[in-house]
């Protein structure tokens, strides 16, 4: 079967579409004929050899939508052909991916696989950012970081479907403003200045209820200078690649009564997959209702994926990529 193939650290001349065995699934494992991939940051971080992120030669893709192949043993609730949308063990940028059973999840009908295959890693992400890390509530003023990309996207659109509230971004260019504007955010800025006059005057004087922060620490002085009493700040990446910064003294946590808190996707599935598995359900019932919609934009082929890596590589990227691997069943 074909797949894309990172083979060292580097940019998109080190990214080739390559013939590779199909997998074979074991207990509790099945594979599935991949109709789209989902394009994300990680995968950026992984090429450009961050620590932690791949070993060589690295075979990316966290999220795929398409049918049941084959099924291993132990595997119930699902048959071939079903359409399913799944958190696969890696490799998702291939014909054929293999993937857990507990982190597939059926694909209600009404629900397109391209929109599905954004669900795992954009929208069920966001959701578990607000919901369980965030603790979001009805009315609070979120500021985000990196607001135009794929995530930043996806909480624009669910922020209104749990209660509401005011949405700040900032963007790495300017020029990216308007489309996290057409999101939904109410106020955009960019970080090439200072935001924080802007936003504080924004907001009252009062400041921000919830940060969510893909950026590593660059931004955290920024973010808890912008909180409000009782303010929560989640750090849930390091886009940026720059070292880790020591986390500040409890003594300005605790005179601004302050949250800092992380998230990984990754520290989920591994730990916690049923609740992955459970934002992934919860997300495809708001798309088969109409509820929520994310349009997302198609990558021609595995060929075409390095292409987008550079846009997202570059900070050019806007909105939600996914492959179109196979046929869409």
């Amino acid at each position: 079967m074909r797949a894309l193939v990172m083979t060292a650290p580097g940019g998109a001349e080190n990214s080739v579409v390559a013939e590779i065995d199909e997998p074979a699934p074991g207990p509790g494992e099945l594979t599935i004929d991949v109709a789209y991939a989902g394009l994300n940051f990680v995968d950026v971080m992984a090429r450009r050899g961050d620590a932690g992120y791949a070993t060589w030669p690295h075979r990316p893709g966290l999220e795929v939508s398409g049918t049941v192949r084959a099924l291993g043993p132990d595997v119930h609730g699902l048959a071939v052909g079903d359409r399913v949308v799944a958190v696969p063990k890696g490799a998702g940028m291939s014909e054929v991916a293999l993937a857990a059973a507990e982190l597939t999840v059926p694909v209600p009908d009404g629900v397109g696989l391209a929109e599905a295959a954004a669900t795992p890693l954009g929208l069920a992400t966001s959701l578990l950012l607000l919901t369980e890390a965030g603790r979001f509530n009805p009315g609070d003023t979120v500021l985000v970081h990196s607001a135009s990309g794929g995530i930043g996207s996806a909480i624009a659109r669910l922020v209104p479907l749990l209660g509401g509230g005011r949405l700040i971004g900032t963007v790495g260019r300017p020029e990216k403003i308007a489309e996290a504007e057409r999101a939904g955010y109410q106020l955009v800025l960019a970080r090439d200045g200072d935001p924080t006059e802007a936003i504080r005057s924004a907001t009252g004087g009062r400041g921000v209820d919830l940060v969510l922060d893909p950026l590593g620490t660059t931004a955290l002085g920024l973010d808890l200078d912008l909180a409000a009493p009782g303010g929560r700040v989640v750090l849930f990446g390091n886009a940026t690649g720059a070292p880790v910064d020591a986390l500040p003294p409890a003594e300005r946590l605790l005179r601004g009564n302050l949250t800092i808190s992380g998230f990984s996707h990754r520290g989920l599935v591994a730990g916690a997959p049923a609740r992955v598995a459970a934002a992934v359900s919860r997300i495809l019932g708001f798309l088969a209702d109409g509820r929520l919609t994310l349009p997302v934009t198609e990558v021609p082929g595995l060929a075409g994926i390095p292409a987008a890596h550079d846009l997202l590589a570059e900070g050019r990227g806007t909105g939600k990529y996914v492959a179109r691997i196979g046929a869409a069943g």
